[in-house]
Formats: C-alpha cells, structure tokens, sequence
C-alpha cells in the first residue's frame, strides 16, 4: 500500500475525525470563531461603506455652498444681497438659493436664557431653499408667500428634537418675540447646518430680527457633470472683485470621504481576525499532537501493513486540513449571518466581498495545513516495532 486515492485519503482523514467527534468540533470551532470574526467584520464595513454610497447616489453630487471666506485684511468677508441672482445666472446652475445666519436665538420659553442656544441657529430662508437642497417637510408646511411675511419658523430636524417639538402650531420664542412653527423639516444629510436651524422667510427676518438682506450661504444645484465648472465660476460670479474671498464647498465630499474612510479600517479588521484564527490554529495542532500520541499503536500496524511514511503523514495533514475547512466553512456561515443580521438592524444593503471570502477559505486552509504539518511529520517518524510496543 504504497498509494491512495484523494477521495479514499479524505475518508481515511474523516474516519479520524469521527472516532473522537467532541474534540474535533471543539477544535473546530476555534477556527470558525477567528473565520466568523473576520467576515462578520469585513461584512460589516463593506455593508457600511454600500449604503453610504447608496445615500450618496439618492442625495446626488451636484449640489455646492458658497460662504464669504476670510478677505485681504483679515476680516470677514460679505456676500452680495444679490448673491442669488448672481449665483443662477452661472452656466449649468439649476436652482439657486440663500440663508443669512441672524444674531438671535430660539428658544422653547422666553424664560430659557439666551445664551444657551443648544447649538441652534435662526436663519433667514428665501423660497426656494427647499426646492434647491432637494428636501421635504416632514410635517406641516414649507413657507410661503404668506408666512413668510409673519412670525412664523420652520424647525430642522436637529433643531425640533431638541425643543422637543413634533407638530406644528407650537410658539418659540424667536430673538424677542414670538414665532409660530409652520413645519418641521426632514434630515437633510447635505446641509447638516439647516438640520440645527430654525428658518425664517426673509421679510420677517427684515422686519423683526434685524437681517439687513445679505446672505451667508448660497446653495446652487447643478448637474454632476456641470459641477467642476460651475464651482470655479460661482466666486468670480458672486465677487467679481475679489473671488478669493468666496469659499466654494462641495458637501457631498463629506460622504464622499466617509465612504472611502470605511475602507482604511479593513487591515486592522483583518489583523484582529487573524489574530483569532492563529489562536484556531494553535488549538487545531494541539489536537493533532495530541492525536498522534494516543494513536501511536494504530499507526505502527498500519506502518507494519505496508504503510509508508508518506502515507502515514498524508494521512494526519488531511485530518487537519479537514478540521480546520469544517471551522472555515462554519466560520463563514456565522460571519455572513452576524453581517445580515447587524446590516438589517441598522438598514443597511447587505454586502459581502467576495475576494474576503475567498481570503478567509484560503486562510483557513494554510492555518490547517501549518497546524498539521509538525503532528504530520511526527506521526510519519514513528518506527512501527516502538509503535506497536506503546501501551
């Protein structure tokens, strides 16, 4: 018996298995735990990094925000009270629209003090600020030509958590009056300043907060292709004089730069999944060592029945390798359900890379093979006479 087949191999690799089964699922299961831990947390970043992806596709690119930048002399510089106008004359502009940050805060009572703000801002919102964010109202009304001109504020989301307001027709107190709440925005992940802002139709802002009509923020929507021209036209356009003093940002950068951000975590990920399928591994050869001394008298009579020693290590590596693709196999079965479960959890697209599961299958196999190698070769080594004289 100088030969075996693959298939009659892996039998033969089985049967050992089988003979001591609680001790083979126990060293198993340490490879599946370091198997699961790196998938699950591969699934979990790539899921992560898809639906911030997802969120950027449905949110759209082309939207920018230009802000008065810092000018020659240091001081802050201003935007025209025509800024909107100017910005919608700029070739590839869609849509444009202005807030104008006002000195008052918004406040739940009027016995609240002012300096704690909760880190909201009043605004003065022109129109067509909603139709150029591409936002919804999540309850009540945007402004309109009507209460633009009267008391009457828009919540962000932020902004509405935090006084505690749900519904419209609820009084806050807006600088040194009071304002009614006409709506309550959805989130709007591009303009996370308007979230913790309280908005104001221009009028009212004239005529009761002081706003002397000059914006602080221009928001122009344009198409995605459009976007890298109309980004470096919109300083020159808003300050013909001193383009430098506007500050043109692109908001979906942020996602943009959150999403590849998710990626750089991998290595360390898999560094940490590794480290558990080491220790899977150092288990599995504890087992095969341990297995080749209490197996001494079974291979001296296979040694004394024509086995080589090739054979006879074929035989201990294939009951590693066996060992840790039964830990593998279970190991990814666990990941891909620990990544479901936690993507469904949070609403995120479920996904796994296939090149990880490729690795980690890969990665299972070598750690078995290096944990069989050493038992491997012992077991071969064994002459048959001081074999079979083991008790």
């Amino acid at each position: 018996m100088t030969r075996l087949r693959s298939a009659d191999m892996a039998r033969l690799g089985a049967a050992g298995l089988r003979a001591r089964p609680a001790r083979a699922a126990l060293s198993a299961l340490g490879v599946a735990i370091g198997i699961a831990t790196m998938v699950a947390m591969l699934g979990i970043a790539a899921s992560g990094q898809a639906d911030l992806l997802r969120r950027l596709d449905a949110l759209g690119t082309g939207l920018l925000r230009a802000q008065p930048g810092e000018s020659i002399g240091g001081d802050k510089a201003r935007l025209p009270e025509r800024a909107v106008a100017l910005a919608a004359r700029v070739d590839g502009v869609a849509s444009a629209s202005a807030t104008g940050e006002l000195d008052a805060t918004v406040r739940r009572t009027d016995r609240i003090p002012r300096v704690e703000t909760g880190g909201l801002t009043v605004q003065a919102a022109d129109l067509g600020l909603l139709r150029t964010l591409r936002g919804g109202v999540r309850t009540g009304a945007w402004l309109n030509d009507a209460t633009a001109r009267h008391p009457a504020v828009v919540l962000g989301a932020v902004a509405a958590d935090r006084l505690g307001i749900t519904d419209p027709g609820v009084r806050v107190h807006v600088g040194d009056r009071w304002f009614t709440v006409v709506g309550v925005l959805a989130p709007l992940p591009l303009a996370p300043e308007i979230d913790r802002a309280a908005l104001v139709g221009v009028p009212a802002a004239r005529a009761h907060l002081g706003y002397d009509g000059r914006p602080t923020t221009v928001y122009g929507q344009a198409a995605d292709t459009a976007v890298p021209a109309v980004r470096a036209l919109l300083p020159r356009a808003l300050n013909p004089e001193r383009p430098s003093d506007v500050a043109v940002s692109r908001p979906s950068d942020a996602l943009a730069a959150r999403a590849a951000a998710a990626g750089t975590l991998d290595g360390l990920l898999l560094g940490l999944g590794a480290v558990a399928l080491l220790v899977g591994g150092v288990g599995i050869a504890n087992t095969m060592v341990v297995s080749v001394l209490e197996r001494r008298r079974e291979i001296g009579l296979r040694r004394a029945l024509g086995a080589t020693r090739g054979l006879v290590r074929a035989q201990f590596l294939t009951e590693s390798l066996l060992l840790s693709a039964l830990g593998g196999v279970a190991g990814l079965l666990l990941g891909a359900l620990a990544t479901a479960g936690y993507a469904l959890a949070r609403g995120w697209p479920f996904a796994l890379p296939l090149p990880a599961l490729a690795g980690a299958l890969g990665a299972t196999l070598l750690v078995g093979a290096l944990a069989g190698l050493y038992p491997a070769v012992r077991a071969a080594r064994l002459a048959p006479t001081e074999a079979l004289a083991a008790s």
